[in-house]
């Protein structure tokens, strides 16, 4: 599934991502989602493919302030040695960041996503990068957000699940597939 032109890229997992956004069910969630990134991340570090983490710089007296202990990635997930750290102030993860140059330059033509804000960030990402002749595979369980006064967390990202499974522009598109079926091998 994943190949030479293929980096897993990690979206908003900050200390504070889902502070005030959730109950005990979304924080019970997204301790199993890191617990699934976890394991994709690490299965992608020892396969030698490339790693780049995104991290929202928030406003003052924002959740996810810059530089404030919110705003930290979650150790389990941190970066290690050259691995970059893209920031951004918007949902998607191109907009106005280095994204597209460190893609551009490692040739990266595939991402592997996961990671928080599904609504928002995650699904904001995943179309544009399609839209910039990427291919994503969206890790099914490696997403998730905080409930919506009209819907759970679990709906919002069933809904996404299901609709960006399959989106497509041109010959490049989306597929969600559960992080334990993503397989990180070159040949």
């Amino acid at each position: 599934m994943a190949g030479p032109d293929t980096a897993l890229l990690l979206i908003d997992m900050q200390r504070d991502i889902l502070l005030g956004k959730g109950g005990p069910a979304a924080l019970a969630a997204l301790e199993e989602t890191v617990g699934r990134l976890a394991d994709l991340l690490e299965r992608a570090r020892r396969r030698g493919f490339p790693v780049i983490h995104v991290q929202h710089d928030g406003e003052i007296g924002h959740r996810l302030e810059r530089g404030s202990p919110g705003w930290e990635i979650r150790p389990e997930l941190a970066p290690r040695g050259s691995e970059p750290v893209v920031h951004k102030r918007s949902c998607d993860a191109f907009f106005e960041t280095k994204l597209p140059e460190i893609l551009n330059t490692q040739q990266i033509r595939r991402l592997v996503i996961g990671g928080c804000m599904t609504e928002y960030c995650v699904d904001t990402t995943c179309r544009r990068a399609v839209s910039l002749f990427r291919d994503v595979v969206l890790a099914a369980d490696g997403h998730t957000t905080g409930d919506a006064p009209e819907l759970s967390f679990a709906q919002v990202v069933a809904h996404h699940n299901r609709v960006l499974d399959g989106f497509s522009a041109g010959r490049w598109g989306i597929q969600v597939v559960p992080s334990a079926d993503i397989r990180w091998s070159i040949g």
